[in-house]
């Protein structure tokens, strides 16, 4: 849930107004239409089904893949190279964007290299990070890491930033340290924005092992997706991009999970 819908069903309750949580059964409904619309415009024949297999088909091959252990064995190294290159990546901005936010100093350092180094994108890194690293894993990892890392530096520095300067002087009038008010009060107001950060982190993970995938690899769900690719599998090739997808839908059903215990937590 974005913060602003979390911000206008915190004021509806208070108010005693309905519920304005998006609907499960609506958000049911709209996917259900959209693949029976797919299946209905696939078995029409209007486009070949090398071109667009319906649903149904992509789902049976589904089941092959993870019956024959294939999945499995694209998912896993694929997994892996998102967790390391992610918890990387993510935790060095967060550290560096803490840093950047609370010393001009730091901000002096950092800020203009992050400046730099963002408008270049990352996958335009893969080559010189082979030359660098080889292809094996580390590039991989690598490239995974440099592309989590400024969503979250940016958000990081976003959050902390923006704390209310009501609560950081009425901290420091009751004797707080300055540690104890990035503690108490800068950390807790940048926590939606830096998980809203670690969201569009793990979208630019599952984006780069693709691509990384694709150019230098034997395994991987890139590597599963390039090569049904090259042999007009359009069944598996799509198969693997549902994959995909539901990587993606998990990881932000889990990030927003623990973004709800710590937000807990630290009220």
């Amino acid at each position: 849930m974005s913060t602003q819908v979390h911000e206008r069903v915190v004021y509806a309750e208070a108010q005693g107004e309905p519920d304005l949580r998006p609907h499960t059964h609506l958000r049911v409904t709209a996917v259900a239409v959209l693949l029976l619309a797919w299946e209905a415009i696939s078995r029409a024949g209007i486009f070949p089904r090398v071109f667009l297999p319906p649903p149904s088909a992509v789902a049976v091959e589904l089941w092959h893949l993870a019956a024959s252990g294939d999945l499995w064995r694209n998912v896993q190294p694929s997994l892996l190279r998102i967790l390391i290159g992610f918890a990387i990546g993510s935790a060095a901005g967060a550290v560096l964007g803490t840093l950047a936010a609370v010393s001009v100093r730091a901000e002096a350092v950092i800020d203009p290299l992050v400046a730099l180094a963002y408008p270049i994108p990352k996958i335009a890194l893969l080559p010189l990070i082979i030359l660098w690293l080889g292809i094996g894993e580390g590039s991989k990892i690598a490239v995974i890491a440099v592309g989590a890392f400024f969503p979250v530096f940016i958000s990081t520095v976003t959050g902390l930033r923006g704390a209310n300067p009501s609560l950081m002087r009425a901290a420091q009038s009751l004797g707080a340290r300055r540690w104890q008010i990035i503690q108490k009060v800068m950390i807790p107001s940048a926590l939606p924005v830096a998980f809203a950060g670690l969201r569009l982190a793990t979208g630019m993970s599952l984006l780069l092992v693709v691509s990384a995938e694709m150019i230098a690899a034997t395994r991987g769900i890139g590597y599963l997706i390039l090569y049904a690719g090259d042999l007009l599998q359009t069944t598996r090739l799509m198969a693997g991009i549902a994959v995909l997808s539901v990587l993606g839908l998990l990881s932000t059903w889990l990030l927003r999970w623990f973004e709800r215990m710590v937000v807990r937590g630290v009220e």
